[in-house]
């Protein structure tokens, strides 16, 4: 991520904190849509991410371009967007992606998890390659994917997982499903104020290894951690932990390997 878009990012969480409670899921759905429509249209995305344009009129090229067909909250964020100066076209995007992503996080009722939702997602779809073809296929009418998603999720997931997961593979922006998931899953935990650790371990963790490992890990990085578990016989034993591109791995697996490089050293 560039300093430039590092600084855009900055502005437009500052927009969606000055509108407060006034956004709700259907500005979520409408940011995703105007993410569509930008990034179809190689034109619009280059005229909207050229620093050269002046603000106005990239603010008026919106205005021509959605009119009235999005909520005064959606408008706002995105006229944020275009004011901001981004590092690349694909980072304006990603800019629009985060806002739609934090407002599903603010629509959300307290006790519902989104990011485990996703997560949860995250391992049926790591289960069944057929699935994740489906989903990560380039070929065929994106919307159909996202017709996939409500069938699937359907009574199972909430309203706003389903609108990401929906939204999401309709445009991955280059990126796997996997990953997709877990950059969403990191954002709507960051607007609550927290940090996905993803643990795997060999075996089931039991209830009080896990407080003492939340604890531990809430200690060091300085603010609430979420934790998602996956269980992966192969790692033989020991834990390895993920926070962001930060990975503490102590498996016997990954002792193993070691042992093997320097034996082959």
């Amino acid at each position: 991520m560039g300093s430039a878009t590092r600084q855009a990012s900055t502005g437009t969480k500052a927009a969606l904190a000055s509108l407060g409670n006034t956004v709700d899921l259907a500005t979520a759905e409408q940011l995703f849509a105007a993410g569509r429509v930008i990034a179809e249209s190689s034109q619009l995305r280059a005229m909207l991410a050229d620093p050269a344009i002046n603000v106005s009129a990239k603010q008026g090229l919106l205005g021509k371009v959605f009119g009235t067909k999005l909520g005064k909250g959606a408008t706002e964020l995105l006229l944020a967007v275009v004011a901001s100066e981004w590092s690349s076209q694909d980072d304006l995007l990603m800019g629009i992606e985060d806002l739609a992503l934090r407002v599903t996080a603010l629509s959300a009722p307290a006790a519902l998890s989104i990011d485990a939702e996703l997560f949860a997602f995250s391992r049926v779809v790591a289960s069944d390659n057929e699935l994740e073809l489906a989903l990560g296929t380039k070929l065929g009418d994106s919307s159909a994917k996202g017709t996939l998603i409500a069938s699937l999720l359907g009574g199972k997931a909430s309203q706003q997982t389903i609108a990401i997961v929906s939204a999401l593979v309709r445009q991955p922006l280059g990126r796997r499903v996997g990953a997709l998931l877990a950059h969403a899953a990191s954002v709507v935990a960051d607007q609550s104020g927290q940090t996905i650790a993803t643990v795997t371990s060999a075996a089931p963790i039991a209830a009080s290894q896990l407080d003492s490992l939340t604890k531990s890990l809430t200690k060091m990085y300085g603010r609430e951690l979420r934790l998602n578990i996956e269980i992966d016989p192969s790692i033989i034993g020991g834990l390895r932990v993920q926070v962001g591109d930060d990975v503490i791995d102590g498996s016997i697996s990954s002792r193993i390997n070691d042992l093997r490089l320097q034996f082959a050293g």
